[in-house]
C-alpha cells in the first residue's frame, strides 16, 4: 500500500508483514478456541501460538492463568522514552460458538478464498489480535521502538464474564500494566459506508455499561386446573412485558453528542440545539440514513428480556418463575436504571444483577485520539472519522479498574455491502485480506505517532 506524503512517522510494515497478518489471522482462527460460557472454554493453544512468536521477535511473553486452560499473554515493548505513560493493547483469544452446518465454509478452517478469510474471529477479533503481533514482530527486524512502553495483552474469556481474562489479570497482575493510562482494542475504526461515496470511520470512545439481569418471580404453587391469582409465571410475564415495551427517555453523553454533531455536519444538516429534546435527536437520527445505526442504540438506556424458566409440568402452577434480562448503562445513568427496574418489576418480582460492569468513557480530544485519525485519514484520504459509543462492552471495562482509558480501534477498510456488524457472532464470518493489509499500516502509524 502506497502511502501519501505528508508529515508523521515513517511506516515499518513491509511485505512480510502483509503475509503475516494474513497467516495469523488464518492460523488462530484455526486453534478453536470456542467459549460456551460458565467456564466452558480453552485459549491455551492459541495463547502458546502468541507466545512462540512474540518470543521468536525477542520479545519475552508471559503466561496467566487463573484456571488450567483459560490462558492469557502479556508482553511489554519498551519505549524510547522510559518517562512518557505507556499505551495498553490489547485482544481476545475466545470466540463465539459456530455452527458448522450453517456455514459456507467450516468456521475454524482460516480458508482464504478470493481474497477474503473465512472463519469464527475473523473480525471478532483474531483479525486484530493477529495485527498485534505483525506490528510488533515488524517492528522487532526493523529494530523500531514505539516513542512510548506498549504493551501487548492477548486474554481469555473476554466472550463471557471476563472472570479467566482481563478481569483476573487487573485484580491479580496489575503489576504488568505499571504506567499504561490509555488503551486499545476491539470495535472501531473501520469503513462505514454511509451512501454518496461518504465514507466514515466511527472510532469508539465509550462504551454503555452491562447490566446482566436474573428475575425472580414468587407465586403460589398449585393445581393447574384451580384459579391462582398468585401465579409466578403470570407475574413474571407482567413484568418481562412492561421492561420489553419501556420506553427509555433520551440520556445524551458528551461521546455520543460529538458524534450526533460530526454526523450531521457530514450530512449538511444544521447542528443539535445545546438543550437537544428527545424529539429533536430522534427527528436527526431519521435524517441520517444509514449512519443513524451507528448512534441510536447509545441515546438511551435498555433492557431487553431475553431468557425464560418456569415450571416442569403443564398441570402445575410453580411457586417460582426466572428470566434473564441484558441491560446497558450509559455513563450517568445507573440511578436511573435502577429505578426503572424497581418499578417495571413490581412487588411481586425481584431483580438483581448476575453481570454488571461500569460503563465508560473516554476523550475525543486526546492526542491518541488524534494519531488514530491522522493514521486512518494518511492511508484513505477520503476517511471522515467520527467517535461513537459502543452500545456493548469490551475487555476496557475491566482494564478501566487500573485507570486506563479506553478506545475501541482495530482499522479495517472495507468494501461497499460489507455489513461489519453482521459479521459479530454471525453466520459466515470473514475479513477481506486487503483490510488487514490496511490494519497494519494503520496501527503500526498510530503506534509510532502516539507520544505519551
Amino acid at each position: 500500500m502506497a502511502e501519501r506524503p505528508g508529515t508523521g512517522p515513517a511506516g515499518h510494515v513491509d511485505q512480510q508483514a502483509l503475509d503475516e497478518v494474513v497467516t495469523a489471522t488464518s492460523e488462530l482462527i484455526r486453534i478453536d478456541t470456542t467459549n460456551r460460557g460458565h467456564g466452558e472454554g480453552g485459549e491455551r493453544l492459541a495463547a502458546e501460538y502468541v507466545a512462540e512468536r512474540l518470543a521468536d521477535a525477542g520479545i519475552e511473553p508471559t503466561l496467566l492463568e487463573k484456571t488450567p486452560g483459560r490462558t492469557n499473554v502479556v508482553a511489554r515493548i519498551p519505549g524510547t522514552d522510559p518517562s512518557a505513560d505507556a499505551l495498553l493493547l490489547h485482544g481476545h483469544l475466545d470466540v463465539v460458538p459456530a455452527d458448522p452446518s450453517e456455514w459456507t465454509v467450516h468456521p475454524f478452517s482460516g480458508e482464504v478464498r478470493d481474497g477474503v478469510v473465512w472463519g469464527r474471529g475473523a473480525i471478532d477479533m483474531k483479525n486484530a489480535d493477529a495485527m498485534m503481533l505483525t506490528v510488533a514482530r515488524a517492528w522487532a527486524r526493523a529494530g523500531v521502538r514505539p516513542p512510548r512502553d506498549i504493551v501487548l495483552a492477548f486474554t481469555a474469556d473476554e466472550e463471557d464474564s471476563a472472570e479467566f481474562g482481563s478481569d483476573y489479570l487487573a485484580d491479580r497482575h496489575a503489576e504488568l500494566f505499571e504506567g499504561c493510562t490509555e488503551g486499545i482494542s476491539e470495535s472501531g475504526a473501520f469503513t462505514f459506508h454511509a451512501g454518496g461515496g461518504l465514507r466514515i470511520y466511527p472510532v469508539a470512545a465509550g462504551e454503555r455499561g452491562t447490566a446482566w439481569l436474573k428475575l425472580t418471580a414468587h407465586g403460589r404453587a398449585g393445581h393447574g386446573s384451580k384459579v391462582n391469582k398468585e401465579n409466578a409465571v403470570s407475574r413474571l410475564a407482567a413484568a418481562v412485558h412492561r421492561i420489553g415495551e419501556h420506553e427509555w427517555p433520551l440520556r445524551l453523553t458528551p461521546t455520543v453528542r460529538a458524534a450526533l454533531d460530526r454526523l450531521a455536519e457530514l450530512h449538511e444538516l444544521p447542528p443539535l440545539s445545546e438543550g437537544a429534546t428527545a424529539e429533536e435527536v430522534d427527528a436527526l437520527l431519521t435524517k441520517l440514513g444509514p449512519a443513524a445505526s451507528l448512534v441510536a442504540p447509545t441515546v438511551r438506556n435498555s433492557a431487553n428480556p431475553t431468557m425464560l424458566n418456569a415450571g416442569y409440568k403443564v398441570n402445575v402452577v410453580p411457586g417460582t418463575a426466572e428470566a434473564r434480562v441484558d441491560g446497558r448503562m450509559l455513563p450517568g445513568g445507573e440511578e436511573e436504571f435502577h429505578a426503572t427496574l424497581d418499578r417495571l418489576t413490581g412487588p411481586d418480582v425481584e431483580w438483581e444483577f448476575q453481570h454488571r460492569e461500569i460503563p465508560l468513557q473516554a476523550p475525543v480530544d486526546s492526542p491518541l485520539f488524534g494519531a488514530m485519525r491522522e493514521a486512518l485519514e494518511h492511508f484513505d484520504p477520503g476517511a471522515h472519522v467520527v467517535p461513537y459509543c459502543m452500545s456493548g462492552g469490551t475487555d476496557a471495562k475491566q482494564f478501566s479498574r487500573l485507570g486506563i482509558v479506553g478506545y475501541g480501534f482495530s482499522p479495517l477498510r472495507l468494501p461497499e455491502g460489507f455489513d461489519y456488524q453482521a459479521m459479530f457472532h454471525g453466520v459466515d464470518e470473514r475479513v477481506p485480506v486487503d483490510a488487514l493489509h490496511f490494519g497494519v499500516h494503520v496501527l503500526d502509524r498510530t503506534l509510532l505517532g502516539s507520544g505519551g
